[in-house]
């Protein structure tokens, strides 16, 4: 989901957007005097954004250090970015009605996300989140993701070995990609994607999958997208394409189902795949739960699934090849919360890691939380104001404008972490009795990520490909690292594979 911009081409534009910003400027000016409303300094225009875009969320977090709150000029909406606490819990919980998706985010991602819960406020963001928690609360999905997520780890452990074995660089990051990919469509529809072996049709879906996503972006920066949408020329012909080879590939899945149920016999409740526990409440409630409904379902689904875990899990294999002891205090938790001294397979390891076993992980799941208040998987989103509105540091926010919150920038506060904000230290954790303390609010994610992690951290030691290699993030709607991640991994010698 990475682009770049050509400001030379749009000389006129951005001369343009210029004058109505010193327009804009001066009328919000006359306003705010009228007013006598408090509202966020000034820190800079959503051109200083343009020119730093490579780099956004650090030249964000240096406003931050001046400024908890502070707002951008712009020719349009006001924009309003906050790192404070307080402010952040007001918008999404104390004052959550107020603040929401709002009909720019909507107008701009729907092609792709539908009515899925990434692009909608109100009833069907309601619904979707009550679908959701229920199905996830059941034992019968639980035990299933679980078997997936241990089977893909395996597989992936086994590829790994295979390049290992030939002395050969891996990007991790890539195999991440396909690897969560292939688990969350599992979980999700039931059928094997086998991206990560290499089957055309499951990277088919995945490639376009992936550039739809990067297409949609590119709307929130592109004056032009409607006129290009309009004539179907350009990025917009692009993403049209590929949104069909999306959607033809979903809905070709939710047909299958619909017309040859699995053991149809099977209530609903014991069947295990989101799709088909879906596709009964679309029995019960045909009107709501359509096929374009569900598909936006899903499709959401896999968004949160696939990138969140990807994006993470490489940054934390990034962190532990730039401190090898938190890999190894990682390794040695992992060999004795399973207590395995046998030689072992990678898939009968995986089938050690029980949630009992995972649960005993403390130190694990600390190093996962601290790679996350680091590198979070969505660094910057946002929320629209509803109706005026002060937030709890006495700033004016006004209906239409756009309220940012930086989980980034707000990972290397001192006021909030101390002088070692940042510094990777999963320590800051672990109470005194070894145990974590908070509990995270990515269970479903971190359990996947936290499988992922113990078996390959139990088979193999991660080095960087090259120690001086500067690593970057690329600006995206999720935290991937810019280009991949090229280690080397190597078989920790007191552990032998039974192949």
């Amino acid at each position: 989901m990475d682009f770049s911009f050509d400001l030379t081409s749009r000389v006129p534009t951005v001369a343009a957007l210029l004058l109505a910003l010193f327009v804009g400027k001066i009328v919000s000016g006359l306003l705010t005097s009228k007013k006598k409303k408090r509202l966020p300094p000034v820190a800079g225009t959503i051109f200083h954004q343009l020119i730093n875009f490579k780099r956004l969320h650090d030249f964000n977090t240096e406003l931050c250090h001046k400024y908890k709150t502070y707002r951008l000029l712009t020719p349009t909406n006001k924009q309003v970015y906050t790192s404070d606490p307080a402010n952040i819990e007001y918008i999404l919980r104390t004052n959550f009605n107020n603040y929401g998706k709002g009909s720019f985010n909507y107008e701009n991602s729907s092609d792709l996300f539908g009515d899925g819960i990434f692009a909608v406020d109100g009833d069907k963001w309601r619904h979707q989140r009550k679908i959701a928690s229920y199905e996830f609360s059941t034992r019968v999905l639980r035990d299933f993701s679980s078997t997936v997520f241990k089977i893909n780890a395996a597989k992936l452990a086994q590829i790994i070995s295979e390049i290992s074995n030939r002395k050969e660089v891996i990007d991790i990051q890539d195999l991440f990609m396909k690897s969560t990919m292939d688990s969350i469509f599992k979980v999700g529809f039931g059928i094997e994607l086998n991206s990560l072996q290499g089957s055309e049709e499951g990277n088919r879906f995945s490639n376009a999958f992936d550039r739809s996503s990067s297409l949609i972006l590119l709307r929130y920066v592109d004056p032009f997208w409607k006129i290009k949408k309009y004539f179907n020329i350009g990025s917009e012909a692009e993403l049209k394409k590929h949104i069909k080879i999306v959607n033809d590939f979903v809905y070709k899945l939710i047909n299958v189902k619909i017309e040859n149920p699995q053991n149809p016999e099977i209530d609903s409740a014991e069947k295990e795949d989101l799709l088909s526990r879906f596709l009964a409440e679309m029995e019960r409630d045909p009107e709501n739960m359509t096929r374009k409904y569900l598909r936006d379902i899903i499709l959401n689904f896999l968004i949160a699934g696939k990138d969140t875990t990807a994006g993470t899990l490489s940054w934390f294999i990034y962190m532990l090849c730039e401190n090898p002891q938190t890999q190894e205090n990682v390794a040695r938790e992992v060999q004795d919360a399973t207590k395995n001294e046998n030689d072992t397979n990678f898939e009968d390891f995986a089938n050690l890691l029980t949630e009992e076993a995972i649960d005993k992980m403390q130190y694990l799941h600390a190093a996962i939380t601290e790679t996350l208040r680091l590198f979070p998987s969505v660094p910057l989103d946002s929320k629209v104001c509803f109706s005026d509105d002060t937030l709890p540091d006495g700033f004016h926010t006004g209906k239409g404008d756009v309220v940012f919150y930086m989980p980034y920038a707000m990972g290397r506060m001192k006021y909030l972490w101390g002088e070692d904000a940042e510094i990777f230290r999963p320590e800051r954790w672990i109470d005194p009795n070894g145990f974590f303390q908070p509990e995270s609010p990515f269970k479903f994610t971190a359990f996947q990520m936290k499988i992922f992690a113990a078996v390959l951290l139990y088979f193999f030691e991660f080095k960087l490909r090259n120690q001086k290699e500067v690593i970057n993030y690329r600006t995206m709607i999720t935290l991937y690292i810019d280009n991949g991640l090229h280690v080397y991994a190597v078989p920790r010698q007191k552990v032998r594979v039974m192949l």
